[in-house]
Parts: C-alpha cells; structure tokens; sequence
C-alpha cells in the first residue's frame, strides 16, 4: 500500500504500490460521459492536466498511472494499439472505449493521445484540450522518458519474470513508443530522439487540421486556470492550479515500479522453484516405493 508520503512523492504514479483492481474491462460499459479530451503528447504536463481535470470534478481522469491500478486494463490497449499500428483485430470505436473508459469523464497522456483520432471520433460532444510545452524543453524531458521505457533491464529481464504486472504494462509502452515515435525495427533511444521533433508536430498540426476550432483550446503550461475554466465552462476553483515536477516524479516513479517488479519477480521465481521442488519429490517418493 502506498503511504501518505508515497502519494506525496510519487502523486498519481503512487499506484504503482497500491494492490491490483483485477478488473477485466471487456464486458463493462459507460456510466459517466466523457466530456473532454487532453490529448497533447505525454511530458507537456499532462500528469498537472489530471490533478486538474480531478480538482474541477471531472470522474476518474485517466492517466498512464490508471493502468497501474489495473493492469488488466493493459490488454486492451496493447488490443487498440495492435489495430491502429499492425492492422491486427478490430480498430476500436465507442464501444470498445466505452468498455475501457466507461467509469471516466476526462483523459490525458498516452496511450489515449496515440489514439487521438480514435477518440475524437468515438466522442464528438468531448471537448478536446491541447496542452503545449517549449518545443526545446520538451525535447529533452522526452530522453528521459524514452530512456526509462526502454531499459534493458526492465525491457528484457522483468518483463518476463513478471508477465502477470510489468510484462503487461510494458507490453503497452512498448507499444505505444515504437508506433508513435516511429521505431518500427530499431527500438532505441537514439532512434525516437532522431523522430521526435518531427512527430512532435505532425501530432499537433494534425489535431488542430481536424478537430473544429470551437471543440479546441490549445493550452499553454503556466497560465493557470482561466483560459482552461473559460473553455470548460467551469468555475475557476480557490486552489492553486496543481504544477507536478514530471521529471522528478517520473524518475521516482521508475524506480518504484523497478522496484515492486523485482518483489513480485523474486515471488514468481520462488513459486516456480518451490513448484518443481514438490514435483520433483512426488517423481522420487514415487520410484522409491516401487522398489
């Protein structure tokens, strides 16, 4: 369980240390509307979007932390992102969204702002949000985020003693990576540097090409919650617009998810041992007494 000084430390990524929801999404469906859509590319505030879409009473806003509350919630995107990237199964629509998003009003970050267009089209009363970040500065926060994904460490040695947890929300980060930052055949980070610039903004001139410009606000990070409340239609709230240290955040949070997929790889080993261990006496026990 994560403690007050964990949310403190972590904020939304605390989930990481929190027990799994164990929900299999396929069968729900929606109970809230979903009303706005934040779909600027993780690393331009998007962690800040989400303490903020949750301070202005927005249901459940969901995040890439929400996957690990539920990891199950991993399969069915690695399902989308099959569809949009491999043309593998069914692309998703409303129905499919609604099953995996059916409890939130508000979304953020990836694996939602790689499915944009997909979005759009599933929702269109939803307003969406285009949160903006210095090109330069963006940049160099996406090297560390790419440098986490693709750890070795995690990338081919947790990910495969833990299956069950990391090896799922892996899967999907995996995923999202190499698709949109076009690394098909060459997953590295040197790759994704080289392509981020130019699909930093295809992804945004494309939005803003498509989406209606009365069902847009392009947001600027640091300008607080006026334009964002104006665009709503919400009351601006007494509080300070919430500002999360992604960088720093996101290293601690690697390193919790490092560390809970070391505990439960350790657990996943000692299960198999300690499974071949009793058959391995059941064979002896055996061949003894038929002597």
């Amino acid at each position: 369980m994560a403690s007050e000084a964990d949310k403190v430390r972590l904020g939304a990524w605390s989930a990481i240390l929190e027990p799994d929801a164990g929900i299999d999404r396929h069968n729900w469906r929606r109970v809230v509307p979903i009303e706005v859509l934040n779909l600027g590319v993780s690393r331009t505030g998007t962690l800040s979007m989400t303490e903020a879409f949750r301070i202005l009473g927005y249901a459940n806003p969901y995040h890439f932390t929400s996957i690990f509350a539920n990891c199950r919630d991993a399969d069915m995107w690695a399902e989308a992102l099959s569809a949009k990237y491999h043309g593998k199964g069914k692309a998703f629509g409303p129905k499919e969204f609604d099953q995996l998003l059916g409890h939130t009003s508000a979304v953020s970050d990836t694996p939602c702002f790689v499915l944009w267009r997909e979005l759009v089209e599933a929702y269109p009363e939803a307003k969406v949000v285009l949160t903006r970040r210095d090109e330069e500065k963006w940049l160099k926060s996406c090297r560390g985020l790419l440098e986490g994904t693709l750890n070795p460490v995690s990338r081919y040695g947790l990910r495969y003693l833990d299956p069950f947890w990391i090896g799922r929300i892996l899967k999907v980060g995996l995923m999202w990576t190499e698709g949109w930052y076009g690394m098909q055949g060459n997953m590295s980070v040197e790759t994704g540097m080289a392509n981020a610039r130019q699909k930093y903004r295809e992804h945004y001139a494309a939005i803003k090409a498509y989406v209606p410009k009365d069902r847009l606000l392009e947001y600027e990070l640091g300008t607080g919650w006026e334009p964002l409340c104006q665009f709503l239609g919400k009351p601006v709230p007494s509080e300070p617009f919430p500002h999360a240290n992604e960088a720093k955040t996101l290293e601690a949070a690697f390193g919790a998810f490092i560390g809970r997929a070391l505990k439960n790889a350790l657990f996943n080993v000692a299960m198999v041992v300690g499974a071949g261990a009793v058959v391995g006496i059941t064979i002896w026990n055996y061949f003894v007494s038929k002597q």
